[in-house]
């Protein structure tokens, strides 16, 4: 396969800035062919509704400037719109068994979640901080707004929270590698 298309892959799966450093350590490859590969990409994404951006040595995807009008209609509506099935689902998990990663909350609901973390974030009902364990990565637990919004003092009124806690703490521990 070749180096151009696994670095888009990486990079549509991370939903995240990547340093040109970890894109070459994850594939194996010099960071000069990795530069050479993300140069490809950038052409071949010329014309197209997705941009390669890149920024103090660090690569994301992004919409195409031309596309900003509709890019920020399906934006606003997120906001003034009721929260999908996924975002109350990604809520939950964070709301009871957080703080966690990314990769923790993806592995419980099976399915890649940046896009809705990132709305969560956003909405200011999740809050993003450093990883104590991996500076590499990030922690999201629930937000004072979140408490506010539901009329909480603190995370231990969510129905049914000490229960699933003692249920938590049964089960085997499962880790997951979190190199956001």
């Amino acid at each position: 396969m070749a180096l151009k298309h696994i670095i888009e892959s990486l990079l549509f799966v991370n939903g995240e800035p990547i340093s040109i450093g970890r894109l070459s350590k994850l594939a194996g490859i010099k960071k000069d062919a990795v530069e050479e590969a993300l140069g490809e990409l950038k052409n071949d994404y010329r014309d197209r509704g997705i941009v390669l951006i890149e920024k103090d040595g660090e690569v994301q995807f992004g919409t195409s400037p031309e596309n900003k009008e509709w890019v920020e209609k399906l934006v606003k509506s997120e906001f003034t719109e009721d929260l999908t099935r996924a975002a109350l689902e990604t809520l939950a998990i964070i709301a009871y068994k957080g703080p966690l990663t990314r990769a923790e909350v993806e592995y419980i609901r099976g399915v890649n979640s940046s896009f809705t973390v990132r709305n969560l974030l956003m909405r200011g009902l999740v809050t993003r901080k450093e990883n104590p364990k991996d500076a590499r990565s990030y922690i999201y637990e629930i937000s004072f707004d979140f408490l506010k919004h539901f009329g909480l003092k603190g995370p231990e009124e969510l129905p049914e929270f000490e229960e699933l806690r003692k249920k938590e703490m049964e089960m085997p521990v499962v880790t997951v590698e979190t190199h956001e």
